[in-house]
């Protein structure tokens, strides 16, 4: 697939980016990626997909915009409150980019709808909440052999990895039964999420045209109380009953 004079303008900044080139370019123009949700992570991640040119994403998030979510979620807007959250992103990212194509799905992820989702992409950021959602995805992702960058926060820490079906571990090997101290409500920064989500977004563009090192069988762990950052290996359960050995 070959880029538009228009694209070229619009993208020729990331040329020069060792490895990546024009060839990178297209390979993301035939990319299409499923980010769930979009949140103060999961936003973040899908406006920088958008800007780098990622040919399509669909957006995938259920629920109106409340006040309290402003502080994070820099796709939204204050007269959008009570509105439909994944529509303001979805032309915000439009907006942002008229040269690719934009899809919403007004629910969030579940055992019901994960495998139809993961398996009409060719990639999976994860962003979401709740642990179920996540787990819906890692199981899709598995059987459907899709590449899945995990991310999440909580306070001020920030975590992110990539697991790749056959290759590397699943979230079920790095976390085998939800967190105990895992809520739906939990501390945070705009500064963190936005942060993260724009790492897992540089993590998509790795995968989805085969340049630089993702982040496999590591996870990136990043401490801004502290301002400490490490990569943790994470090990292969060959145990594990979503991606191990029977």
């Amino acid at each position: 697939m070959s880029l538009t004079d228009a694209e070229r303008s619009q993208y020729e900044w990331q040329f020069d980016v060792e490895g990546f080139g024009e060839s990178g370019q297209c390979k993301l123009k035939e990319s299409s990626v499923l980010v769930s949700r979009c949140g103060g992570v999961g936003g973040s991640a899908a406006w920088q997909l958008a800007a780098a040119g990622v040919g399509r994403i669909v957006l995938a998030h259920g629920g109106i915009l409340k006040a309290a979510d402003l502080n994070r979620q820099t796709l939204m807007a204050h007269d959008w409150l009570g509105k439909p959250r994944v529509e303001h992103a979805a032309a915000r990212l439009r907006a942002l980019n008229p040269h690719i194509v934009i899809e919403t799905i007004t629910e969030n992820i579940s055992e019901a709808n994960a495998a139809c989702l993961v398996g009409g992409v060719d990639l999976v950021v994860d962003a979401a909440p709740l642990f179920e959602e996540r787990y819906a995805m890692n199981r899709a992702a598995v059987q459907l052999g899709k590449p899945m960058v995990e991310c999440a926060m909580y306070e001020m820490e920030a975590y992110c990895t990539t697991f790749l079906p056959g290759t590397t571990s699943c979230l079920a090997c790095l976390c085998p039964e939800k967190p105990s101290y895992w809520q739906r409500k939990f501390p945070v920064f705009g500064a963190v999420s936005g942060m993260i989500g724009s790492i897992a977004a540089m993590e998509a563009i790795k995968v989805l045209a085969g340049f630089a090192e993702p982040l496999l069988d590591r996870m990136l762990v990043i401490d801004l109380k502290s301002s400490n950052c490490r990569v943790q290996k994470i090990r292969r359960n060959p145990r594990c009953l979503i991606c191990g050995h029977p």
